[in-house]
């Protein structure tokens, strides 16, 4: 059972209830402020994965008309360390070490990112935990992958 104020504990109190879901993400972005230059909205979070959708909106576009890759790049690094959060033991932590990506063709539409590991196995060392990402378009078709590396450690 996770912690009653752990981000999991907290999503399962309140994504069921109307307008949860959004109170979430708000929480989410009080705590690391950044994120919220995307706002970012939480659809599911469980261990192993979380789903987060970003409206196109003029603050995330680029010269284009279509959505920043810096904006993916965030939504991307936002899911996958919310996964990795919600899914590691309680005894470990996490910091991003490194993040790969492909940028796959223009992001015309609200985009929505899912986050999975790419095994799940967690150990007892400290260890590279690799986070897989794909941004899809509202058609569903990828427009963005990233690997995040998550150093994963016992804590102290």
């Amino acid at each position: 059972m996770s912690h009653p104020r752990s981000p999991l504990a907290i999503w399962q109190k309140l994504s069921a209830r109307p307008g949860g879901a959004w109170l979430f993400s708000r929480l989410i972005c009080l705590k690391a402020p950044y994120f919220g230059s995307i706002k970012p909205r939480f659809e599911e979070l469980r261990p192993g994965y979380c789903r987060i959708r970003i409206a196109k909106r003029r603050a995330v576009l680029n010269h284009i008309g279509t959505v920043h890759a810096i904006a993916m790049c965030n939504l991307a690094e936002l899911a996958g360390g919310t996964m990795t959060e919600v899914t590691i033991p309680p005894t470990h932590r996490w910091i991003p070490k490194g993040m790969t990506v492909e940028y796959l063709k223009k992001a015309t539409t609200d985009v929505v990112g899912i986050a999975e590991p790419v095994a799940p196995e967690i150990g007892s060392e400290a260890a590279d935990y690799p986070v897989r990402v794909t941004v899809a378009d509202a058609n569903g078709e990828a427009v963005f992958r990233a690997v995040i590396t998550m150093w994963v450690s016992p804590r102290r």
